[in-house]
């Protein structure tokens, strides 16, 4: 029987070095943000309980992390002034006061850990009372050192400003992730006290009480460095994104997407695309769109959130498509914007159509119907509708609230009934 689990993720920090009003555990990573990002690591181990810990813009914080859920449990507690890690785990363990079992620690501003890492870390706890995972990075400046006796055994860990010129040359840092078993770290955070040169209480320093009890300490080196990267800056951020990107391309390759250009394309996460779509160059696929197979997207396209595109649509270049769903093998493949519209499967969308879905308050839906088309430059004013087989002439502007019907062509400005579509003429339809 697997041991319960609880996560504490330590989201309170100030963040001043990002130099922007956003709270830094909410700076955006490919859809979610930094926070979100490290929850839905720990959320595939589906932890009984995860605790959030606050502070700086508490509110704002927690409103934000409980829109992004997905589904997530979470409990929230402010910490107050912040006195150190110690003392944030402390404010979090007294909300787990029941708690018994396995508690991960982990952090708001470290959004690149994997869920197999931590995996792993609380695995290799076994009956110790706790875990750590260390790294070797190649530069461990600033960073807390482990401290380890002749033997090799786990004996402590010490900041980079308390190192002596000794420690400070250990090359073996401390990554800052522990899995603990909740009745061993009451005790320890019970005894903390904050010295050392910040005046703070270390969550180090309990790991340390354990080795010298003489509990042994199992400790896991990180296999990829680039996963307890955390983000004190924007220019970190930037980092983090290309890390966190790739990841999120190499995913794609693997299930049958076909990207062209992997360097200009940007995929956020929660994108769903099927085997054998093409994805061109420079273009950007926001969260939550999902995209069937054999599809074409690009070059230069965005698809915003709500997009979806059944098998065989077409985007193309320099067309935005925003909470619209495409049928089976529709095309827009110039210049066009599509907000809030439905497209029928095998409809054309000409050069240059957008949808007028804003009216200065709400957002209006479009309904273009199958195998319509829709000439180029036409400006459909939402709520409105084109049926099935319909036809706009080019440049037509469909009024707010107009209905084409079916096999109708509709042309001018505003457009108005010119003739029933025929067969053999411009616009025929595919097939017939």
């Amino acid at each position: 029987m697997p041991r319960p689990l609880a996560v504490i993720c330590l989201a309170a920090g100030l963040g001043k070095r990002t130099k922007v009003s956003t709270p830094k555990v909410l700076l955006p990573l490919c859809g979610r943000s930094l926070a979100a990002s490290a929850l839905a690591a720990a959320a595939p181990l589906q932890p009984q309980r995860t605790v959030v810990v606050l502070h700086h813009q508490k509110d704002a914080v927690e409103a934000a992390l409980r829109a992004a859920g997905q589904g997530q449990n979470l409990e929230f507690v402010d910490q107050g002034a912040p006195k150190g890690t110690g003392h944030a785990v402390a404010a979090a363990m007294a909300t787990l006061a029941d708690f018994q079992g396995d508690v991960l620690v982990l952090y708001g501003d470290c959004p690149l850990i994997t869920t197999a890492t931590l995996e792993r870390l609380r695995a290799l706890r076994q009956d110790a009372p706790c875990s750590v995972l260390t790294a070797f990075p190649d530069s461990p400046a600033g960073l807390g050192r482990i401290l380890r006796d002749g033997q090799g055994r786990f004996v402590g860990i010490r900041e980079d400003r308390d190192c002596s010129p000794a420690e400070r040359a250990i090359d073996e840092i401390n990554a800052g992730f522990y899995c603990f078993d909740a009745a061993a770290l009451r005790p320890a955070l019970a005894a903390l006290q904050p010295n050392n040169a910040q005046g703070e209480y270390y969550l180090t320093d309990a790991v340390e009480s354990f080795a010298k009890r003489g509990a042994e300490i199992p400790t896991l080196v990180v296999d990829d460095v680039r996963e307890i990267q955390g983000v004190n800056s924007l220019a970190d951020l930037a980092v983090a994104r290309e890390i966190m990107q790739e990841r999120i391309l190499l995913e794609h390759l693997a299930n049958g997407v076909l990207i062209s250009d992997p360097a200009s394309t940007w995929i956020d996460h929660g994108v769903v695309i099927g085997a054998e779509t093409r994805i061109l160059p420079c273009t950007v696929i926001g969260a939550g769109c999902r995209i069937g197979s054999h599809c074409e997207v690009g070059p230069f396209a965005h698809l915003r959130a709500g997009t979806v595109l059944e098998d065989g649509a077409e985007i193309g270049n320099f067309v935005e498509v925003k909470k619209s769903r495409l049928g089976k093998g529709a095309k827009a493949k110039h210049l066009a914007y599509l907000g809030d519209a439905e497209v029928g499967a095998k409809a054309n969308i000409g050069a240059g159509t957008i949808t007028a879905n804003y009216d200065g308050v709400h957002k209006n839906p479009t309904q273009i119907g199958e195998r319509a088309f829709i000439g180029s430059g036409s400006v459909l004013v939402a709520p409105c509708s084109v049926g099935d087989r319909a036809m706009t002439g080019a440049g037509a502007i469909v009024k707010r609230g107009s209905q084409v019907p079916a096999d109708e062509v509709w042309v001018g400005l505003p457009a108005r009934y010119l003739k029933r579509r025929e067969l053999g003429k411009p616009g025929k339809l595919e097939g017939a």
